[in-house]
């Protein structure tokens, strides 16, 4: 009996990995008055509600579920799951500043934990965003990848302001091994038991 009600505890459970868009709100219902849109316009099932969050202006891979403890098991920093980011920030950061990145720093009154920072080289090919990012002729901007082992409230745009170069477009692109290819923006889908394992692949000691 208590292998069949583990089976079927099994099937009710669900990992859902959705690109969200840019102006999208990591919440099914709107508070204050907000002018963005939300969660509730996708198509997830009742039972789902989002593991982590993005911020409105951030997009990318969002990952939602109907267990409880995923929350702490994905987002807690002691199990090491890796986030990656690539940012579109203003003028190129030359090797000290990555290097400055990669070792911490100062935001809000605590250090960011050591991360890997580097240039995307190629630099990558990404969908339009509506409205674009704002456009200055004399401020050249370049696409940088951010591997993170933690996610504080806007930590990489604060990251890369503090270093002098404010993050124009910020994309989540993994999840652990679980990367957003081939989900377009605003489409999601349900996780195999494959995809599955690499979300929760950790990445101790990679920093």
């Amino acid at each position: 009996m208590g292998i069949l009600a583990q089976s079927v505890w099994i099937k009710k459970v669900v990992l859902i990995a959705f690109n969200k868009p840019y102006g999208v709100l990591s919440q099914f219902t709107l508070e204050g008055g907000s002018k963005h849109r939300t969660l509730s316009e996708f198509g997830f099932p009742k039972s789902v509600y989002p593991i982590g969050r993005l911020d409105a202006e951030s997009e990318g891979l969002l990952l939602l579920s109907d267990e409880p403890e995923l929350n702490a098991r994905l987002l807690d920093p002691q199990n090491a799951h890796t986030r990656v980011y690539w940012a579109q920030v203003e003028w190129v950061p030359d090797i000290a500043t990555l290097k400055q990145l990669e070792q911490g720093v100062a935001i809000g009154g605590r250090k960011t934990l050591p991360c890997r920072a580097y240039i995307l080289d190629p630099q990558p090919n990404v969908s339009p965003r509506d409205p674009p990012i704002r456009f200055r002729k004399n401020v050249s901007d370049v696409w940088i990848g951010l591997e993170l082992v933690e996610g504080k409230n806007h930590q990489v745009r604060r990251m890369t302001a503090a270093v002098g170069h404010p993050t124009l477009r910020l994309i989540r692109v993994r999840i652990g091994g679980l990367t957003i290819t081939g989900l377009e923006p605003g489409k999601h889908r349900v996780l195999s038991e494959a995809e599955r394992r690499l979300v929760f692949t950790t990445n101790e000691g990679a920093y």
